[in-house]
């Protein structure tokens, strides 16, 4: 007997094409101009965004300079340092770091540096003045940013409990850095060290903490007054005693420098911290 069987592959090959693509006739058009419109809407977006970022003004130098204090100013230039070299390479986040205490001159500290100067300079040493006047109790060493303010703080803390006193300076005497870069001519401490001492080792103290250099075993305190490029200890040397004369023929008697030590202060880059000692 036979049998009948109705062709299936049409309907088979259209439930295959209504299974791969669901639309229903005449929607594929209508699809496609919505993908089209969405296309283009997105084009026209990133259009305008492009429009505004070209034509984006710039920040204000008022906002730029806002924190000028973040970033250590740099310059390795030595010309624009009066020949100058830095003692160690600079680094950002590297912060050069020292301690020390003030020295505010007179008028008469200002004519007797004066004479110095001609001084010396008669003698073939040309040498320029310091622009500020301090005594070091440390060596200057390289702080980190981040440890600015528990070294800061490890200082206070310490000098907290030191005593104020006087110290005076009388004696000239030759120094040069240990990379013989510069000579220093300085008047040297007569009374008073072994105040002085003792600050250096409480500031060593917060030094050894951070593991950073500690002051000099044996160190000759004293307040630099001029200076020059190089290594001239023995040409300055030559006309010391000279010099060390206009110290002591002062009219109203021999040049006494008095230090005040009220306040220690720690200069890391452009920033300066000052600690009061007790009264």
């Amino acid at each position: 007997m036979l049998v009948g069987y109705s062709s299936s592959s049409g309907e088979d090959s259209e439930a295959e094409l209504n299974l791969s693509d669901p639309r229903k006739p005449g929607q594929e058009k209508e699809d496609d101009d919505v993908s089209d419109g969405c296309c283009s809407a997105r084009k026209r977006a990133r259009t305008e965004d492009e429009r505004v970022i070209k034509t984006r003004l710039p920040l204000p130098g008022c906002l730029l300079t806002m924190f000028p204090d973040e970033v250590e100013p740099q310059n390795e230039d030595s010309s624009l340092h009066g020949g100058r070299l830095r003692s160690f390479k600079h680094e950002r986040g590297n912060w050069a770091t020292y301690v020390y205490l003030s020295y505010h001159p007179e008028e008469e500290f200002m004519e007797l540096l004066q004479e110095l100067l001609s001084t010396a300079g008669a003698s073939g040493v040309v040498l320029t003045p310091q622009e500020e006047f301090h005594l070091s109790l440390s060596q200057t060493v390289v702080l980190r940013h981040h440890w600015i303010q528990p070294f800061t703080q490890s200082l206070r803390t310490d000098l907290a409990r030191c005593k104020r006193f006087v110290c005076t300076a009388s004696k000239l005497k030759v120094y040069c850095n240990a990379e013989k870069t510069r000579t220093f001519l300085g008047i040297e401490v007569c009374s008073g060290h072994t105040q002085l001492l003792d600050l250096a080792r409480v500031v060593d103290r917060t030094m050894t903490e951070f593991r950073l250099d500690t002051f000099y075993k044996e160190p000759s305190f004293h307040v630099s007054l001029a200076w020059c490029v190089g290594d001239v200890i023995e040409k300055l040397k030559e006309c010391i005693q000279e010099l060390q004369r206009v110290v002591d023929e002062q009219e109203e008697g021999p040049f006494v420098l008095r230090l005040e030590g009220m306040e220690l202060h720690c200069k890391t880059g452009n920033k300066t911290f000052c600690f009061p000692l007790q009264t």
